[in-house]
């Protein structure tokens, strides 16, 4: 480790230097040689180093976006030579070659910080030997050499000999206790982002030779943080925690509000944006402009959270727009306009209907009703007509043959001539 820090000793004075700064601040507040001065000035390293490095990010991202635009291609390639895999693998870096695309750009933040790293650890080293180095003078080198943090030096390390600790002042059992925390912290924190990236930020419809990376350092990296973890100054697990904490916030950050197509984090991120818009009707932040109208130029090529949204955006009257604002949707409220008044008219004239249809009558007001209707005709009949008026064949006794049907019309049993029950009888 010191072979490799030597390497970067061309950034070690920068790097002293800054700590130095930020030192003088910290030490007015909180004492030159508290832990407190010298733990945040390292800290604060971290962030000053991580916020140069958010352009990097920015362009890791897109090169991200585009090897998601690649992703068709891929499996294309990968269904052609699904039993060949060296052939699959020479037309994935062909398609990168090509496009100008870089499988491996999400490690470039860590290339990026590598220096910073090496050159800490060159310094701290610096301090627990009792070397100066960079801008750390004599004064400030004993400074440091005294500062604790929750009782381990800076400048100790989990396997330093107990004769080196009680020179810093401090004692076996409290460096391991530290170190054994803070190295589990840092593992913990780097394997959490990394399967954070894997579960909810990954389309996994397509299987790539990068997912398989991705999912091969996930697991490797936390193993190396504590193989080598216990090797690092208190100092430099300080750092290293700092800025998994960091990466690990801004992963979280990316991935709600910046999610990867066909992740699951895109389908719970468009998801809170369909309420939000079908609630006020309109997009309210310009990075949702810009995925709604990524959203817009896929066409058909839309995966399956995306084609819901837009399905939901029309079925609430809502159209998106190629700029990636949403507007009324025109033919929808037609419709909705078209289909209420086709329903209005055929409600009137079911309404309509109804009224005009008689009532229905029970059994009873049935019976009498029809009692009165074959009564009046008969009985207006033989008030006009006298009762000598009447035919005298009326009164003549009916054949055997008609005797059931005048009994029915007249109502009345008459007396005659019965008809035999059978002809022998008669």
């Amino acid at each position: 480790m010191d072979t490799i820090a030597s390497l970067f000793s061309f950034i070690t004075w920068p790097v002293s230097w800054v700590i130095v700064q930020f030192h003088k601040v910290y030490g007015a507040i909180f004492g030159p040689d508290t832990g407190w001065a010298w733990g945040l000035s390292i800290v604060s390293l971290v962030i000053l180093i991580r916020i140069c490095l958010i352009p990097l990010f920015v362009k890791q991202i897109k090169s991200t976006r585009a090897m998601q635009t690649l992703q068709p291609e891929m499996k294309k390639i990968q269904e052609r030579y699904k039993n060949d895999r060296q052939r699959q693998s020479e037309e994935m870096m062909k398609l990168y070659k090509e496009t100008g695309t870089n499988p491996l750009s999400s490690c470039l933040p860590i290339l990026a910080q590598s220096p910073f790293f090496f050159a800490l650890y060159h310094v701290l080293n610096g301090i627990a030997t009792g070397k100066t180095i960079g801008v750390i003078n004599e004064p400030l080198l004993a400074s440091a050499r005294h500062a604790h943090i929750f009782g381990a030096p800076l400048a100790a390390k989990f396997f330093s000999s107990e004769s080196q600790i009680t020179a810093l002042g401090a004692s076996l059992t409290d460096v391991r206790v530290v170190t054994a925390i803070m190295i589990v912290m840092m593992s913990a924190s780097q394997f959490y982002t990394q399967r954070q990236l894997m579960t909810k930020n990954v389309d996994t419809t397509v299987k790539t030779p990068f997912m398989q990376q991705q999912k091969m350092l996930m697991y490797v990296f936390p193993v190396m943080f504590a193989v080598f973890g216990v090797n690092f100054p208190v100092g430099v697990l300080v750092y290293w925690l700092t800025t998994n904490v960091w990466t690990m916030g801004q992963q979280m950050y990316v991935i709600h509000n910046n999610p990867t197509p066909g992740s699951k984090a895109q389908a719970a991120y468009l998801e809170r944006l369909t309420k939000h818009v079908t609630q006020h009707g309109k997009i309210r932040r310009r990075s949702e402009k810009v995925i709604v109208k990524a959203i817009v130029a896929k066409g058909r090529d839309r995966n399956e959270f995306e084609r819901k949204f837009i399905n939901a955006l029309n079925k609430a009257g809502l159209a998106a727009q190629a700029d990636g604002t949403v507007t009324k949707s025109t033919v929808q409220a037609a419709a909705q306009t078209e289909e209420g008044a086709v329903t209005g008219t055929a409600m009137a004239t079911a309404a309509a209907a109804r009224r005009q249809q008689p009532k229905r009558q029970s059994k009873s007001q049935r019976q009498s009703g029809g009692s009165k209707q074959a009564g009046d005709t008969p009985s207006l009949e033989k008030s006009d007509e006298p009762q000598d008026a009447r035919p005298a064949a009326a009164k003549q006794p009916q054949k055997p043959g008609s005797g059931t049907r005048s009994k029915a019309q007249s109502g009345q049993r008459k007396g005659g001539p019965q008809r035999p029950k059978s002809p022998s009888k008669k």
